[in-house]
């Protein structure tokens, strides 16, 4: 066996125990969801197959006992406002950062890049208070606000792709009497639709997925998201872990199916920003 043989097969066999380690306890929870509270009482083990490969009772209880519908219903709000102002607001400090000329330019990038080093929980307490005077506390805004704001990759990205489009198209439109607005919302932006791709991907996964803002910032169980109604979820009566299996299982679901989809959008929109 040569050398390079013998690497390959170490790579392989990195990638396979990775994949067990990641896959092991979603194949555990998605078994524990199929499982009668009898078998679960049995600790028959983890890894055991259910009875009935077709009990879709816990996914019936967790749906209609966990409010998922509400949940999904509020995510979505927040998800449609907060990716379409992540683009918005991201796109454009892009443009201005990479187009226009402006006095302490490069400290105004300095310090975006310095604010995505400090870590937010350091900033709770004063975000919590400006988000409170504001009167959005415990209102689906106060998130929404959050995460529009917050965002210092999405800009990073739609900036490496801003750096890529040539200037000449920016003097031909300008000779023909347009403005930076117009320049940014006919030519700019049609050309970031890769990296549009990616930040909604990208930001839509990270949004569906937050708990810590969510809890703290909207703690009304009518206003609960999928992630905070799961952990409020105990069962019917108590923890019954097969039922809450189930609601994990209806949380991952369609992050999966997204992820699974556009999966290479996301590979190609980071690869483009990097090498351009």
């Amino acid at each position: 066996m040569t050398r390079r043989t013998a690497l390959r097969a170490l790579v392989h066999l990195s990638l396979i125990g990775a994949a067990v380690v990641v896959l092991l306890p979603l194949g555990v929870v998605f078994l524990t969801s199929l499982k009668t509270p009898k078998e679960m009482a049995d600790d028959s083990g983890a890894l055991t197959l259910p009875d009935d490969p077709l009990n879709l009772h816990n996914y019936v209880t967790a749906f209609r006992d966990g409010h998922m519908l509400l949940s999904f219903a509020n995510t979505a709000f927040i998800l449609v406002f907060a990716i379409g102002g992540t683009v918005l607001i991201g796109s454009m400090t892009a443009y201005a950062i990479d187009r226009f000329r402006f006095r302490l330019k490069k400290l105004v990038v300095a310090l975006f890049l310095l604010a995505a080093l400090v870590p937010g929980v350091t900033t709770q307490v004063a975000t919590f208070q400006i988000v409170n005077s504001f009167g959005m506390f415990d209102t689906r805004w106060a998130p929404i606000a959050l995460y529009m704001g917050t965002d210092i990759v999405s800009i990073y990205i739609f900036l490496q792709f801003v750096r890529s489009i040539p200037t000449s198209l920016d003097e031909a439109a300008r000779l023909d009497g347009a403005n930076a607005f117009r320049i940014y919302r006919t030519i700019i932006f049609p050309l970031l639709r890769p990296a549009v791709a990616t930040v909604v991907i990208v930001k839509g996964i990270a949004v569906y997925n937050d708990f810590y803002i969510p809890f703290l910032y909207m703690p009304s169980e009518d206003l609960g998201v999928i992630s905070t109604s799961l952990f409020r979820f105990r069962g019917p009566f108590g923890a019954h872990w097969e039922t809450i299996s189930a609601g994990a299982i209806l949380v991952i679901l369609p992050t999966l199916v997204v992820f699974l989809c556009l999966q290479r959008f996301i590979y190609n929109g980071f690869m483009r920003g990097a090498t351009r």
